[in-house]
């Protein structure tokens, strides 16, 4: 551990039992801090209580108590889940006591230099590329965070030798003070997730948070394509290295020649890397890369850009990215039968990761789409639709929405799927109803624009739905 000290008599209030909530709790017991950890549910909800209880962590179930915040609390660490609204954490910042996510504590522990990831999309897919990248050369990261293991658990075991690269949110990122990563890197930034933030202001500035205190000494890799991410330059103290995919760059990664419209599918791309010193050099065919998809293309030029900037060389990056197969639920190969490919793109939780993953096959589509509904309209996946998805299921909050997004595409075949008490029927049965609109040679694509939470836990478990359906057409 780097500074356990500092936690060292203190006393810290963890809100919320999930895994990571259970993990800071016990690296921070270790460190020497009074710890007293919090969650609304009732105890026998709370499986992991007697765990903690048994290391001599207070456990406290069932509601938060008028007085668990008082002036004697030196830090609240919550789970980043937890709205702010919710009376502990507004008692907290009354008192000006700080509150963090466990991302802030495994700064503050962790020996191993940090690369933070984040992004409204693309982040697991780019994390999980860079931990590949690395490891092919010989410098065995650690993956954590948002994906994997807690950062705190993983942070007690790393070395000064290592990476660790973790996938951050922005609800993580919310919560941090004095949190630098060596490397940062912002994917891209689309409206999601605001009835946590309350509006597009907030989330851009806790995406923001991950460059705020680096340096001239470390890096940090934006979209060049994106305008919000390019609009954080002049706030940005580290070196910037910039990818694109439709730029040629003085310096950084990006595709030669670049995406410009009508030409997409008409050039033969390459992605290359021209350094500080103005020498280019040739990493991969855009046509060798492991995973389809032009967005995933956009994901191995910033984990390119990451793994260089973390001391791989050009020429070590063309294995992984061409072996690397993707990551579950992010426009997953399902199986092909009866001339009829699967794909689970469950993760798609926003219309703009939808309106990638449509654009990736040329092939027609019979699209699964809805979700919870979290107020906003989906009008701008009407161009994506158009000429792709010759049929569309729809199921969930926002079936009605997206059946009107599918009208004004001019898609004929719309079918709504009731809602069911069993969400997993439902899921199946739309399955079901998808398959049998589909012909040889088309998709059937899993890729909701929306998040799963109002039939079930996660994205992860509709995903893993889908395919149990799947394989039992």
């Amino acid at each position: 551990m780097k500074h356990p000290e500092r936690y060292r008599d203190q006393k810290v209030v963890v809100l919320g039992l999930a895994k990571s909530g259970v993990q800071v709790a016990k690296v921070l017991h270790q460190a020497g801090a009074v710890v007293i950890v919090n969650d609304r549910k009732e105890r026998d909800q709370c499986p992991e209580a007697s765990e903690l209880e048994a290391l001599g962590i207070s456990v406290v179930c069932g509601g938060h108590p008028d007085d668990l915040i008082d002036a004697q609390v030196a830090l609240v660490v919550k789970n980043p889940g937890i709205p702010y609204s919710v009376p502990p954490v507004q008692r907290a910042i009354g008192l000006q006591i700080p509150v963090v996510t466990e991302v802030e504590v495994a700064y503050h522990l962790c020996r191993a230099p940090i690369i933070g990831i984040t992004g409204s999309n693309g982040k697991t897919t780019t994390t999980t590329w860079v931990g590949q990248i690395l490891q092919a050369a010989g410098m065995s990261p650690i993956i954590a965070g948002n994906i994997g293991i807690p950062l705190t658990e993983a942070s007690q075991e790393a070395t000064e030798e290592q990476w660790m690269v973790a996938e951050l949110s922005s609800f993580q990122l919310k919560g941090t003070e004095d949190f630098r990563p060596r490397i940062a890197c912002l994917t891209n930034v689309t409206e999601t997730h605001l009835d946590y933030h309350g509006g597009m202001d907030d989330y851009v500035a806790s995406k923001a948070r991950l460059f705020r205190n680096q340096t001239a000494e470390d890096t940090a890799v934006l979209n060049w394509d994106d305008p919000v991410c390019r609009g954080l330059v002049p706030y940005i103290k580290a070196r910037v290295l910039p990818f694109s995919m439709n730029e040629t760059l003085r310096e950084g990664v990006y595709v030669s020649p670049p995406y410009i419209p009508g030409t997409e599918d008409q050039l033969e791309r390459t992605i290359v890397y021209t350094d500080d010193k103005g020498f280019t050099h040739e990493i991969i065919r855009v046509e060798n890369i492991g995973i389809p998809g032009r967005f995933n293309v956009e994901n191995a030029l910033a984990a390119s850009c990451i793994a260089i900037a973390a001391g791989a060389q050009p020429s070590q990056l063309e294995g992984p990215l061409s072996s690397f197969r993707g990551v579950e639920h992010r426009l997953e190969y399902v199986r092909e039968t009866d001339g009829i490919v699967y794909y689970n793109n469950s993760k798609a939780t926003n219309a703009k990761a939808t309106s990638m993953a449509l654009s990736s096959f040329t092939q027609p589509i019979v699209l699964i789409a809805g979700g919870l509904d979290r107020g906003t309209d989906y009008d701008e996946l009407v161009p994506f639709l158009q000429g792709k998805v010759k049929a569309a299921v729809l199921l969930g909050q926002t079936k009605d929405k997206l059946a009107d997004a599918a009208q004004k595409a001019g898609i004929n075949t719309v079918v709504l799927v009731d809602n069911g008490e069993d969400a997993a029927h439902t899921l199946t049965l739309a399955v079901q109803k998808a398959s049998g609109l589909a012909e040889a040679g088309d998709i059937v694509l899993l890729s909701p624009a929306c998040a799963s939470w109002d039939m079930f836990p996660s994205y992860e478990v509709r995903g893993r739905i889908f395919k149990e359906a799947v394989h039992n057409l």
